[in-house]
């Protein structure tokens, strides 16, 4: 017999809004735009999952109404049941044919009138309005205003970040605006969070590194709820993966087919670490006897007609396999169908295999989490996401993404403890189910909305203001060695100061280390990711939170350079030895130097007279680098200043060796730590504007920011 509802166990009516995208109950377009994506059947697949629910009265998912002779004709239906409690309702919003999102903002207040007198005329108020990206979150933020019902708000990206994203490939700000709104795009998000009662998030990290660059960020109104998977789609071997299409592909690579299989897939992107991996496996020959690796790369017809991130990628792969002589070992197969990846999965767990996410840095990680229902253990990145999934599902293991010696220690250990490898699949199995099943999805999805609807939890109300303008106005850009590290007191107290400070500053590394070198350095000394890595002695740069890699900067630079004839030239002159291989890279050539040998000025000399325009950069008393002439630390820089819009005069410089000597020049706030290789930078001691520390390392820092007010003087001037 079914009790009477009351407030606390009434039936909960739900309106999801995403506006932009095709969205329909069936044959999802998905990947057909970059609107059709993830979003769009996150929506769906939730609308579903909450209506199986007895507590669930009733979900609309409200969209925009499209008539387009271009699409599908479903997109025009004012209606669409995807079951007997929900539908999708499509709502007038302006101009009727397809528009990309960038193109709807001034549509969004028609869409907005319009669905508030939908909802008027249903005779029930929503209990809850849930509204999916940055347009939709502006469309809720007035409706809930007008209803009076609570607002929760899920981003799935945000526009700081996709700034960043935009500047980092190139785009300058003025077509960044005009081309993606990115303004109205971030006011309507610092408006949304303003207003939300709850902010529904796939991880901590987001919360921390994206959502913390806003004005209106509240954490203490934000909930972690990753996604469901689709358990339909990923599930346990059955028996049959050795004969499928998948095995027979993957078998002609191998010369013992048979062995457990390591298993990665990713794109091709740098960011994903796979030759890292390739190198683990290559150095290890305990390893290669255990298990095959294949490398699920993307698809590919000819690499060379890819684009340069993705062929760079592609051919540092090869190169690694060639270079470890892994023909046999090690399969790496040109495509695939979206709907055979499972099938990767479960062939490796057939084997008894590992699936390895070897990425520097991995938001959330769902790949691992389709591995673990389909029975496959899991080694994966100490980064983000997969923190939060082992720690959930007990399935696997954690690495240092930069250690190959550990990541082939810890695969070892799953590959041949067999009791261990049992117990790692088991508890994937039974932890997706718990945690990241659509069911589990919406079980913490209604525990995190009744109480608003009840008012049973108090929602705090902080005092809110915005920060004039678009950009953070200041920045701190320091060099790593005798600079931030060398003093683990100090170097805390700068990171609290800037944590303080963190929503008015932008923070940057420039160091000498290459990339993995200067990560690794990070972790060691726990200092947060900056936002922006120079990296090299500035010939790479990332941005934050996901090392985005900025290409234009690599093709800047790479005016005149011929590394080739460089080495040629330098081969026979007294003084200079070539360094490890592991510190050069395509755009810097490292040597160590014996001044008392070596004359630089005579280097550069040489290399001009043989038509070779660069730059030749003395540091730390012994070692030389040749970059091209475009690159330094300074200039890449200035490059930041200009693509993300701070200003020099109030960007406070650090450090410590030659190689800073550029950054330090001009119109920054200069800061020459105290060191013992100050010779290197003698000759700045005469320019105003660069203050000599008395202190070492990162209280040498602070104690500039003291000299410099930097962060009382709004004007970022200098004191005389």
């Amino acid at each position: 017999m079914n009790k009477p509802s009351t407030e606390s166990n009434r039936p909960l009516y739900i309106v999801l809004i995403s506006v932009h995208g095709l969205i329909r109950g069936h044959d999802l377009e998905l990947g057909r735009d970059a609107d059709t994506g993830g979003q769009t059947k996150y929506v769906v697949e939730l609308a579903r999952a909450l209506g199986e629910r007895a507590d669930i009265e009733k979900v609309l998912l409200m969209t925009r109404r499209v008539i387009d002779s271009q699409v599908s004709t479903d997109y025009a239906k004012p209606f669409e049941f995807l079951s007997e409690k929900v539908g999708i309702v499509r709502i007038e919003c302006g101009i009727q044919k397809y528009l990309s999102k960038e193109l709807l903002w001034d549509s969004l207040d028609s869409f907005a009138d319009n669905a508030l007198t939908y909802l008027k005329d249903q005779g029930r108020i929503p209990d809850v309005i849930h509204s999916h990206y940055a347009d939709a979150g502006y469309v809720g933020s007035r409706l809930s205003h007008q209803l009076g019902v609570p607002l929760v708000h899920t981003g799935h990206s945000l526009g700081r970040n996709k700034r960043k994203q935009l500047l980092a490939s190139g785009i300058k700000r003025s077509e960044i605006e005009s081309t993606y709104n990115i303004s109205r795009r971030i006011e309507a998000e610092e408006t949304t969070l303003g207003v939300a009662e709850r902010v529904i998030t796939s991880t901590q990290q987001e919360i921390e590194q994206q959502y913390g660059l806003y004005d209106f960020y509240q954490p203490e109104r934000m909930r972690v709820i990753p996604p469901g998977t689709d358990l339909d789609k990923f599930f346990p071997t059955q028996g049959n993966e050795t004969s499928s299409a998948i095995a027979k592909e993957i078998k002609r690579f191998l010369t013992q087919p048979d062995k457990p299989i390591i298993l990665a897939l990713s794109r091709p992107d740098p960011r994903k670490n796979i030759v890292s991996l390739i190198e683990a496996y290559g150095e290890s020959p305990q390893l290669q006897q255990a298990a095959n690796l294949i490398v699920v790369a993307g698809n590919r017809n000819d690499i060379q007609d890819m684009e340069n991130v993705s062929r760079n990628v592609l051919n540092r792969i090869l190169l690694a396999i060639d270079r470890y002589d892994l023909y046999g070992r090690v399969a790496y197969p040109k495509h695939h169908k979206p709907e055979e990846v499972s099938e990767f999965y479960r062939l490796a767990a057939s084997t008894h295999g590992v699936f390895v996410n070897p990425a520097l840095t991995e938001p959330f990680g769902l790949t691992l989490i389709e591995a673990a229902a389909c029975g496959l253990p899991i080694v994966a990145t100490e980064d983000g996401g997969p923190i939060d999934i082992i720690k959930n599902c007990q399935n696997g293991h954690l690495i240092n993404p930069l250690d190959k010696a550990a990541m082939a220690k810890a695969l070892l250990k799953t590959l041949t403890d067999k009791s261990e490898w049992s117990r790692l699949a088991r508890n994937g199995l039974q932890g997706v189910r718990q945690h990241y099943s659509w069911q589990a999805h919406v079980e913490k999805y209604i525990a995190v909305i009744r109480p608003l609807v009840e008012k049973t939890e108090q929602i705090p109300r902080a005092k809110l203001s915005r920060r004039p303008g678009v950009f953070r106005d200041r920045a701190i850009f320091a060099s790593l060695d005798l600079n931030l590290i060398g003093d683990r007191e100090s170097l805390s107290s700068l990171l609290k100061t800037m944590q303080t400070h963190h929503k008015s500053i932008i923070f940057g590394i420039a160091t000498g280390r290459l990339l993995d070198d200067a990560l690794a350095t990070l972790r060691e000394y726990n200092i947060p990711m900056p936002d922006v890595l120079i990296s090299g002695q500035g010939t790479e740069i990332h941005y934050a939170p996901n090392l985005t890699r900025s290409e234009v900067w690599e093709r800047h630079i790479n005016h005149l350079w011929n590394p080739l004839a460089i080495r040629e030239i330098l081969k026979e002159i007294p003084g200079l030895e070539m360094q490890p291989k592991y510190q050069q890279s395509d755009f810097k050539i490292s040597y160590f130097i014996d001044p008392k040998v070596a004359n630089i000025q005579d280097i550069r000399q040489t290399l001009l007279r043989n038509e070779q325009a660069v730059n030749i950069v003395f540091s730390f008393g012994q070692f030389l680098d040749v970059l091209p002439v475009r690159a330094s630390k300074g200039l890449a820089l200035r490059w930041c200043a200009e693509q993300l819009g701070f200003p020099l005069q109030n960007t406070l410089v650090a450090g410590v060796t030659g190689a800073d000597a550029d950054m330090l020049r001009g119109n920054t706030l200069g800061v020459v730590v105290d060191n013992r290789h100050l010779t290197e930078l003698s000759d700045l001691s005469s320019v105003d504007n660069i203050y000599f520390a008395k202190k070492q390392y990162a209280a040498g820092i602070l104690e500039a920011m003291s000299y410099y007010r930097f962060f009382d003087n709004s004007q970022g001037r200098k004191i005389s």
